[in-house]
């Protein structure tokens, strides 16, 4: 008999198509993130799980799947997954890495300059038909060619929206746990330490996976430190900025503007005071929302499965799992 495995919501393409020749496939049927005590049931007797990052794989969920032998995450955080109890249990965990960074880089490059030049209440007032006589001090934003980028996170993602930056001839400064010369080389990116590059910086660009050590990594302090000019931009997990702390340094005039493709909690309530300021862009975390790469992260989260029910390696394993 083909092992039992679990899709928490079905993928784009044909990513299903391959798991079924060598799995027997439970697929969650609705467009909507899976009930808790469903999932707690139909891994009662299932091999693989292929989950999204909306599901939260504990270690109760765990404890429910004494035959789990392989998690494949259709995604490249992991935050959603206990992977301390996988490893426990000689579980391993995939993931997707590599093939999004494009997508979110051109986000993150979309906020830039999205939120520098007020586009949210440009489209807002164009819908509305506010738009009245032509005022030359009417909607003015700010430039973006010959500013300054700070990235914190020179991962894949932070790397490629450094590239980006070439062509604006912006000045890069980034905050990393460790020097970047290919970068550097390429780019002229600056290594420097996180305090500095909130005080230098015109655009603030998160890129760092959440984990306990980022959680909150933007609060009031470091608010305080950026420009009254810039420009915070977040493109990795909403948690890593201090939502209330946000909210003030906006409404005070600490900062500029913001552009969130991330935000906790996720989703906001439709009366969240973020999605009533006018000077904060926010997208419903669509990073890496295009055909090509969420198919190709379909694929690869299908041949992570599909390795780990055949004992074979995972092509991206989460270390330590």
């Amino acid at each position: 008999m083909k092992p039992r495995v679990v899709v928490t919501r079905k993928p784009p393409g044909a990513a299903l198509d391959a798991v079924r020749e060598v799995a027997d496939v439970w697929l969650w049927p609705e467009n909507r993130p899976i009930d808790r005590n469903v999932l707690l049931t139909q891994v009662a007797d299932t091999v693989g799980l292929y989950c999204m990052l909306t599901d939260q794989i504990d270690d109760v969920v765990l404890e429910h799947a004494p035959l789990l032998k392989v998690v494949s995450n259709m995604a490249v955080g992991v935050d959603n997954i206990d992977l301390a109890a996988c490893a426990e249990r000689s579980i391993a965990v995939g993931h997707t890495p590599d093939v999004l960074t494009d997508s979110t880089a051109d986000v993150a490059w979309m906020l830039i300059l999205g939120a520098s030049r007020r586009m949210s209440e440009g489209i807002d007032k164009a819908r509305l038909g506010d738009w009245g006589n032509w005022d030359p001090a009417w909607l003015l934003g700010r430039d973006v060619a010959n500013t300054t980028l700070g990235i914190i996170g020179m991962g894949r993602i932070g790397s490629a929206i450094a590239h980006r930056s070439v062509g604006f001839s912006m000045p890069v400064l980034y905050a990393s746990r460790s020097a970047k010369p290919k970068v550097e080389e390429a780019t002229g990116a600056l290594r420097v330490p996180l305090q500095e590059l909130l005080t230098r910086a015109d655009h603030v660009v998160i890129a760092v996976p959440l984990s306990a050590e980022t959680r909150h990594l933007i609060g009031p302090d470091e608010l305080k430190l950026m420009k009254p000019t810039s420009n915070l931009v977040n493109i990795a997990r909403g948690p890593i900025v201090d939502t209330d702390a946000l909210v003030d340094a906006l409404t005070s005039g600490t900062i500029r503007c913001a552009g969130l493709d991330v935000t906790d909690p996720e989703p906001l309530p439709l009366d969240h005071p973020l999605l009533q300021l006018p000077n904060c862009t926010v997208i419903p975390h669509i990073g890496s929302s295009t055909w090509e790469t969420s198919t190709a992260m379909a694929n690869l989260a299908a041949a992570n499965l599909i390795a780990g029910l055949v004992g074979a390696p995972l092509p991206n394993r989460v270390p330590g799992t």
